[in-house]
């Protein structure tokens, strides 16, 4: 055999791997992500697993098994993976195979064989089993086979969680090339459009789970992404937002059938509850009413039930308002303001809820983009995000060899410094006692080194410009509207005029950000400038913090030059 017939080389795909849901994508020789479906056309495919007389059966054909066959099919098991027993939340498990404890690890009891009796099968396994499933499906499509993967990782995924998971792809027969974090796999995907802008920004990612919410604030500077903060919550996620359907539907039958069963009494009769309010929810992210009907609810009654988007976020609100303070938590958590920030992503399957998208844009600015299907018609499919972002970075890794990919990966070569305050420069002209205009050139968290350059103005006759290169203090400045003139009238309407001045003035109150000088790094002045002319100021920040600054007049000779020595930096505890 020839050394090419010997090795045919990486075939790589992205995986975005969820707790509830799963994707693949690959990139197309033209360097666009594509979502492909598996063999029921799945885009979206159930993390679900079902076992029927030794046969197996994976996403939507498992995820309908959870009715008859819940003993025998697993679900919700990506937590689970690396993790101890005493350390897992079964709860999400309780309408399918339930884990247990099997040699300090999570297992699950199943007939997975044409045998009567159940065998013992670890969470690695199933993980294996699932992955093996996807790349077949991605091999099919492409008509090659599939040996490398990026998988998207949640940014709280210990040590022990990413070498399980990557583990368990080994054995599925996948070269793991990388675990990149959801949020970020979110980003890139945006990122990676023709007509996106390339610019210094704040990103909040939005990603509402089936079984919890994780939300992340990223700063992208020149390229690069550092998760400032990120902040998970198990209490307000999609699976909350069914039990409102859940739990409205059942009350509905109760109401209409007088002496019958609880269906949420009933292991099946809850499960028919579940898939159908699901059903129900993705129904109204798209009309604006939804029918529910289930065969056989409990006791034998057929039950028909209709509910209105209007009612539907009446009964979520609380849920709603949840989600916007752990998103404002997590900004906070950053040490930022909801001015910082210049986008929103909203990702996961439960983000085509309109009033989930229109909540969080209430709370932060204008200038915010929130990126949501609803709110804008550029918005990518929340649910394929994260695995174009995945396949994304796949193609970009995948011709570099193995050791080359762990080194440029190591926390050695990631972990850049960053710079903890802004900098920029205080011009002032002609008299060093003015306050002078102060211009940001370079946002906090900007990864090192760093090169920015600024134009400042100069007398207009010409003459001397001071620069004093400053650390960049953050302001929110508030601007209440002037008090409305009161009118003439009697005097028992004044009071209430008052209240509603007041109420006016809260309202059109006026949140802005500005940057202003705070403690100056150095000095240089540029004398002599012409009339009309501009003096170009140049940073560079090194990768050790060292900073240089250049300060010249525009298109002439010389300058003026100076430079800060690096910081000195704690040891063991010592200066």
């Amino acid at each position: 055999m020839s050394d090419e017939e010997e090795s045919p080389g990486r075939v790589a795909i992205g995986i975005s791997f969820g707790n509830s849901y799963s994707s693949i994508a690959f990139t197309t020789s033209e360097g666009k992500a594509e979502v492909i479906a598996n063999e029921e056309g799945d885009r979206q495919i159930p993390t679900i697993l079902s076992y029927v007389e030794g046969e197996e059966f994976q996403g939507t054909q498992a995820k309908a098994q959870l009715v008859r066959n819940s003993k025998n099919t697993v679900a919700y098991f990506r937590d689970f993976l690396g993790e101890d027993f005493k350390s897992v939340d079964p709860t999400p498990c309780h309408q399918s195979a339930h884990p247990k404890e099997h040699e300090g690890t999570v297992a699950f009891s199943i007939r997975d064989s044409e045998a009567e009796s159940e065998n013992t099968v670890t969470v690695s396994e199933i993980t294996t089993r699932h992955l093996r499933r996807l790349k077949n499906s991605a091999s099919d499509f492409l008509g090659k086979q599939v040996n490398a993967v990026v998988i998207t990782v949640p940014t709280n995924f210990s040590d022990k969680q990413r070498a399980a998971l990557k583990k368990a792809a080994e054995d599925a027969g996948l070269e793991v090339l990388q675990l990149i974090h959801e949020p970020v796999a979110d980003v890139l995907a945006y990122d990676a459009r023709p007509d996106a802008k390339h610019a210094d920004k704040n990103v909040v990612v939005v990603d509402v789970g089936g079984t919890r919410s994780d939300v992340a604030v990223i700063a992208s500077r020149g390229g690069m992404y550092t998760i400032l903060a990120t902040a998970h919550d198990y209490d307000v996620s999609g699976a909350q937002l069914d039990q409102v359907l859940i739990d409205y539907f059942a009350k509905e039958f109760l109401k209409k059938n007088k002496g019958v069963e609880d269906p949420r009494e009933n292991p099946r009769s809850l499960a028919k509850l579940k898939l159908e309010s699901e059903a129900v929810k993705k129904a109204l992210s798209l009309g604006q009413s939804a029918s529910f009907s289930v065969e056989s609810l409990s006791g034998g009654i057929d039950f028909t039930a209709t509910i209105n988007r209007s009612r539907y976020e009446l009964l979520a609100s609380k849920h709603f308002q949840s989600l916007k303070r752990l998103v404002v938590h997590c900004v906070e958590k950053a040490e930022l303001d909801v001015l910082d920030i210049n986008e929103i992503i909203c990702a996961g399957g439960n983000s085509h809820t309109p009033k989930l998208s229109r909540s969080l844009a209430d709370e932060f600015p204008p200038t915010t983009t929130v990126f949501a299907p609803t709110l804008s018609p550029t918005a990518i499919n929340p649910n394929e995000l994260a695995a174009r972002g995945a396949a994304i970075q796949a193609s970009l890794v995948e011709a570099f060899d193995t050791d080359d990919i762990e080194q440029s990966t190591h926390p050695v070569v990631t972990s850049t410094p960053h710079l903890a305050h802004a900098i920029g420069v205080l011009s002032i002209s002609g008299d060093e006692k003015g306050a002078g205009v102060f211009t940001l050139m370079i946002e906090p968290e900007t990864p090192v080194p760093v090169r920015r350059t600024a134009h400042v103005a100069v007398p207009r006759e010409g003459g001397d410009v001071l620069v004093k290169l400053c650390e960049g203090v953050r302001e929110i400045k508030v601007t209440k509207p002037e008090a409305k003139p009161k009118t003439n009238g009697a005097n028992e309407d004044e009071d209430d005029d008052d209240d509603d001045d007041d109420d006016d003035d809260d309202e059109e109150e006026i949140r802005e950000k500005v940057w202003k000088a705070g403690r100056v790094l150095a000095e240089m002045a540029v004398r002599g400038t012409k009339k009309g002319s501009k003096v170009e100021v140049q940073v560079s920040v090194g990768a050790e913090l060292d900073v240089q600054i250049i300060a010249r007049e525009v298109n002439g000779k010389g300058g003026t030059r100076g430079m800060l020595d690096k910081p000195a930096i704690a040891q063991n505890g010592s200066v």
